[in-house]
């Protein structure tokens, strides 16, 4: 049987086990399309509603859980050796996987051309102004790229953690859990009271989780309702090469990437993380499905250990669905401007995409968001371009589903292949959906 299809099995019998989630997908398309035609402030108001409070209740734990997660999974690694070697694998596999999917989003975007389509609605005097603009400024990236990194350090972190900025939070936890792990038993009070708090925040994810099939389908029923039918046939293309790109990286790039790096099988890892993955295409943020994502993996097989340190850093660094999505939209907004793709252009595009996805945030539109950064290296901001951004947004929420499942996907990918390298992870749970602890 070809592994595309064991693949599809598997997640068909992760549906099965929590046909409640995927119920409350299908059943809030049909809602949310029946809504479009005919209309109901008051429902759509309650639908958003109700999607708000289950993305509010499930993000209120990351950043706890972030912070415990780091500091437990960076102290029970041990010597600095080991840790060396966790980090740099994650890093490595991390930047292999989101590098593949700039070349993909690049390649599929520069055949197909998407943004042709959308050439029609710009007008030529705005056309030509940004075409100026980024003939006369793509020297101006460099500073733009450094000061992007001096940004990552947090001057005050107390304010990062008020702010919610994840980068930040997460340069300074990693500094503090490394200084834990260097300091020895005298570091063992801090770290039991951060034991206690992922602990407990595990807990409280345990009782959101019964939230989630209303919370998905309002979600989704509310998404839906926000656009028609219509507009897709304008940018038809914008969105086959993502789905395209996406199905690639999904079905061909992480199972080719397990073989070669781990004895992990796709189709058994995606059955176990199938939760998750369903979450994650509900809710379209990859931060509030963090707390899922760690407990299929920490229940299904891979250990402790592992998946307190790999998926953290994951959900705020890792965004190669992101990346995919962002490549593709840049791309798009050129073609559409008439702006002349260059070699040289074209691998800037590619490598900022890959520092802008590293800056996203793991919540519902922040792919686009970040978007600013790629332009700003080509001389350009978003109001210049307003036109094409009002393709982009039209269909942003659906997009964003996708790209938020290949960012929790691939955490899941990277976490399970260290695992398997550093022998982390049980087979025989993994490999036996029938003795899978239950979520929720």
């Amino acid at each position: 049987m070809k592994l595309h299809m064991q693949i599809l099995i598997a997640l068909g019998l992760g549906i099965k086990r929590n046909w409640h989630i995927f119920f409350g997908i299908i059943a809030g398309i049909f809602v949310g399309i029946y809504l479009h035609g005919h209309g109901n402030a008051l429902v759509a108001n309650i639908l958003t509603f109700v999607g708000q409070v289950f993305i509010r209740l499930i993000q209120m734990v990351v950043i706890p859980l972030v912070v415990s997660a780091i500091i437990i999974g960076i102290t029970s690694i041990g010597d600095n050796k080991q840790l060396g070697k966790f980090g740099t694998k994650m890093v490595l596999y991390y930047g292999i996987i989101t590098s593949i999917a700039v070349i993909i989003g690049g390649a599929l975007a520069l055949l197909i051309k998407p943004g042709l389509g959308a050439a029609q609605y710009i007008t030529a005097h705005t056309a030509a102004s940004v075409q100026t603009s980024v003939a006369t400024a793509m020297e101006q990236q460099q500073g733009n790229i450094l000061n992007l990194f001096l940004g990552f350090i947090p001057s005050n972190p107390l304010h990062s953690f008020a702010a919610g900025d994840m980068v930040p939070i997460i340069v300074f936890v990693l500094i503090f859990a490394i200084a834990l792990a260097r300091v020895g038993d005298v570091n063992r009070p801090i770290v039991s009271f951060f034991e206690s708090v992922f602990a407990a925040t595990m807990k409280i994810t345990d009782w959101i989780m019964f939230f989630a099939a209303p919370g998905v389908f309002a979600l989704t029923a509310s998404a839906v309702s926000s656009f028609g039918v219509d507009i897709f046939m304008s940018i038809s293309k914008y969105l086959g090469v993502l789905l395209i790109g996406f199905a690639i990286q999904m079905f061909i790039v992480y199972p080719l990437f397990l073989k070669f790096f781990s004895k992990v099988s796709a189709a058994m890892l995606f059955s176990a993380i199938a939760e998750a993955m369903m979450v994650a295409f509900g809710t379209a943020s990859s931060s509030a499905t963090l707390p899922l994502t760690i407990a299929c993996c920490e229940k299904r097989g891979i250990s402790h250990k592992i998946s307190s340190f790999v998926l953290p850093l994951g959900a705020t660094l890792n965004f190669d669905g992101t990346a995919l999505l962002q490549t593709v939209a840049v791309i798009f907004l050129a073609q559409a401007y008439g702006v002349v793709l260059t070699p040289f252009l074209v691998v800037q595009i590619g490598l900022l995409a890959i520092i802008a996805s590293s800056t996203c945030a793991g919540i519902p539109g922040a792919g686009l968001i970040t978007i600013a950064l790629i332009l700003n290296g080509m001389g350009l901001s978003p109001e210049q371009l307003v036109a094409g951004f009002a393709f982009l947004f039209t269909i942003e929420r659906i997009t964003d589903m996708f790209r938020t499942l290949l960012n929790v996907t691939s955490d899941a990918v990277v976490a399970a292949t260290i695992a398997d390298n550093e022998n982390e992870i049980n087979y025989d749970l993994l490999n036996n959906p029938a003795a899978y602890e239950e979520i929720a």
